[in-house]
């Protein structure tokens, strides 16, 4: 049995209508997410299987993906309004 890994999918869509049926299919694979950017945790077979779907929906000429793993263990850098900060515009470690 593979092991489930952290992966971060986004996409960029032109289409209303492609946009729609991408995020459609992510929410069939019960992957919860902001806009545009998607974590979940992913076996191989699973994260190809998936790019495979999505892949049939976009078109390869004006739309993007992504899909990036993620090492476990690593310390996550963020930046935004997500959390207060006292370090003004440096990258922090969430903890």
């Amino acid at each position: 049995m593979q092991k489930r890994k952290p992966i971060i999918i986004a996409y960029d869509i032109s289409k209303n209508k492609r946009r729609y049926r991408v995020r459609k299919i992510l929410k069939e694979w019960r992957l919860g997410g902001q806009k545009s950017v998607f974590e979940c945790q992913l076996t191989l077979a699973e994260a190809e299987e998936l790019f495979m779907q999505l892949g049939q929906v976009m078109d390869l000429a004006t739309d993007h993906l992504l899909m990036a793993w993620v090492e476990p263990g690593r310390k996550i850098l963020g930046r935004g309004i997500g959390r207060k900060s006292n370090l003004r515009g440096k990258f922090r470690p969430f903890s």
